[in-house]
């Protein structure tokens, strides 16, 4: 106990002598402090000019009286009068009123300071003779406004970085989530669910924007066989890797368009049509992603894959009954009135797009009969923007076969965006009536074959004029085919949709609402096909006919909401 008690008190005995030992070190060292040596002059004129750098150019070297002192420069300029002052000063005290700030620095840097009744520069320095060579630097905020002002925009600054962070973050947790969505729901392409383009990509990598892939790499494609060769591309089916997902087929099938190097601008118009969210449409085929591969100097189109084939092979193979041609036709129409459309079914603006080229072989048919409309190579934005010599340079295009009289003729209405739609409505009357001549609800039901059948195989533009033009030649609608009540309205349709003059046509929606306003299909097919003759209590009077067109063309027009209804006879 001892012992601890003699340890503790030397303890105590040596840490207070070390205190007092460092007091005395501190108070030895202000004692030994060394004053400085300044330029001491009085006020004297001096050949600085109040920019840059300079000499003082004082001759007398002073030490100064006090310790804590420092070297101070002060240059005045009153009117033409330019001195310079070079004194020693403690900073703890003002000096014209003003607190010495930089007395620490090396060198005397110069600062105007403002409000002292003439242009006014002063510096402090704790260097021997530091005074003697003075630098001006430009006019600097008062610390206090600096304070004021740094005080103020912090807190936005920080407020804004946490923003910003907590969108990323809220980015990257949403994609991240989505992602693991799509890896647990396969796709399912033949059904229609895909996601529209809407971005371009880099030069090197795809262009898309949907849920299939976000990386700029290509996407793992294998091709299997052609299904399909045009003017501009061949089209392949093809196999797309999903991955291991853990179930299912390893494989999803798509189609894939190739377009040689020659036809990029085709692709390219295609690829800019089907950029465009508000083209997708259960009848419009349903778009993945484009792609550059420019190894092989090739560009694809990469779609929904519809094992049916076109229209033109379907109708060539098969037989339709009145239930195929009422969904064939009416889908059709649908598409093609969603194209001209300038709304969204939700009320929101598009801007319309007209096919140019409508035939049967650009027409895919999906599992339940519905039609997708394909090919948008030769298709046009009527964007309002669009200039009449714009119009007219689009050119005489499409397939000659199905081209309208005022195409054959380039006479076209480039005043009126309209017209390029009437030009699609004349095509689609030739496809239904492909479509009609293969319904057995006709009677008799020959081989296929297209419309105006008696011209070459690949009519050209001048043995058009003379069928359409000269002759005023339409395919023939025999009278056998009208013994069909829904058959007898789908002919009466086709007949004003492919009138010689374009404004005298239905309009694409009119004719949609013409199949949507028929008897249900299973009513109609419940007669007999092609035996009973209509009664004449629900036959169509030219009078109704004319009044069910001038009430679809106003519903065309009309504002949502407000379209007219016509009202059938009933049978």
């Amino acid at each position: 106990m001892e012992l601890l008690r003699f340890s503790a008190f030397w303890c105590g005995t040596i840490l207070f002598g070390s205190v007092l030992l460092e007091q005395k070190g501190v108070s030895s060292m202000n004692m030994l402090k060394l004053k400085l040596l300044c330029k001491f002059c009085d006020v004297e004129s001096t050949s600085c000019t109040g920019t840059g750098s300079c000499m003082t150019d004082c001759g007398i070297t002073s030490i100064c009286p006090h310790p804590e002192d420092v070297c101070v420069s002060i240059w005045r300029k009153r009117v033409d009068n330019v001195t310079i002052d070079t004194i020693c000063h403690n900073p703890a005290h003002k000096l014209h009123g003003l607190m010495l700030e930089d007395y620490n620095n090396s060198k005397c840097e110069m600062r105007e300071r403002n409000g002292m009744g003439s242009q006014f520069f002063i510096c402090s320095c704790s260097e021997d003779e530091c005074n003697n060579h003075v630098f001006f630097t430009p006019y600097s905020l008062d610390s206090q406004v600096v304070s004021v002002i740094l005080v103020s925009l912090v807190p936005l600054l920080v407020l804004a970085m946490l923003v910003i962070t907590s969108f990323y973050w809220y980015r990257i947790y949403h994609q991240r989530h989505a992602g693991a969505k799509r890896k647990k729901t396969p796709l399912d392409f033949s059904d229609g669910r895909a996601i529209m383009m809407d971005d371009d990509g880099s030069d090197s990598s795809s262009t898309h924007a949907n849920n299939l892939n976000h990386n700029t790499e290509l996407l793992p494609i294998e091709l299997d066989s052609q299904v399909g060769k045009g003017r501009f591309a061949e089209v392949y089916k093809a196999k797309l890797k999903q991955g291991a997902t853990g179930a299912g087929e390893p494989f999803e099938t798509v189609a894939v368009k190739i377009f040689a190097d020659e036809e990029y601008a085709s692709w390219k118009n295609e690829k800019d049509i089907f950029s465009d969210a508000d083209l997708r449409h259960e009848n419009v085929l349903h778009f993945l992603t484009a792609e550059e591969h420019k190894v092989e100097k090739q560009y694809w189109l990469i779609t929904a894959y519809h094992p049916q084939g076109n229209l033109q092979e379907y109708l060539t193979r098969h037989v339709i009954s009145w239930d195929d041609l009422w969904v064939l036709g009416g889908s059709l129409a649908r598409g093609v009135a969603h194209l001209h459309s300038d709304h969204t079914l939700c009320g929101r603006y598009k801007v319309p797009i007209v096919h140019r080229d409508i035939k049967s072989s650009n027409i895919l048919v999906k599992g339940d009969l519905t039609c997708v409309l394909c090919d948008f190579g030769l298709g046009l934005r009527l964007d309002n923007s669009l200039s009449v010599d714009e119009l007219a340079n689009s050119g005489q295009v499409g397939t000659a076969r199905y081209m309208a009289p005022e195409v054959l003729e380039s006479r076209i209405n480039l005043e009126n965006i309209e017209s390029f739609k009437q030009t699609d409505v004349y095509s689609m009357a030739l496809v239904l009536w492909e479509i009609t001549s293969r319904c057995n609800a006709i009677g008799e039901v020959k081989d296929y074959e297209p419309p105006f059948g008696k011209v070459r195989e690949h009519p050209c533009v001048e043995s058009m004029k003379d069928s359409v033009l000269r002759d005023r030649g339409r395919p023939e609608i025999p009278s056998s085919w009208i013994n069909h009540p829904g058959i007898q309205v789908v002919c009466g349709t086709i007949d004003e949709c492919w009138d010689h003059d374009p404004e005298a046509r239905l309009t694409a929606q009119c004719v949609a609402e013409r199949f949507n306003d028929m008897e249900h299909p299973d009513k109609l097919s419940g007669r007999s096909n092609s035996e009973e003759k209509i009664p004449q209590d629900i036959s169509v009077t030219e009078f109704e006919e004319i009044e069910k067109k001038e009430v679809c063309l106003r519903n065309y027009n009309a504002p949502a909401g407000e379209a007219e209804n016509y009202n059938q006879p009933s049978s």
